[in-house]
């Protein structure tokens, strides 16, 4: 895996936590939020992430969970990384 990659989807992951933080777009953000956790981490555990995300971003109140940022260091810290698994945005 190519270190610039996995770096920059941290960054990525933070700015997706960051447009989740803001109020009041929780109905329009829910759904997106979502589907691109699946498709930023692809298997089981991107769907897992994607409807955890959703439900995350969908209840009033959950906005400071940074769901991206903690599937990050899942994948690339406490997990080992299947280059299959991942896509390099």
């Amino acid at each position: 895996m190519n270190l610039k990659h996995k770096y920059r989807n941290l960054i990525l992951s933070i700015i997706l936590d960051l447009i989740g933080f803001i109020p009041f777009i929780d109905l329009i953000w829910a759904p997106i939020s979502g589907y691109i956790m699946t498709k930023l981490y692809k298997g089981e555990s991107g769907k897992i992430a994607g409807v955890f995300t959703f439900i995350e971003e969908i209840l009033p109140m959950t906005d400071f969970v940074p769901s991206f940022t903690i599937m990050w260091f899942y994948t690339y810290v406490f997990k080992k990384v299947d280059k299959n698994t991942i896509i390099e945005v």
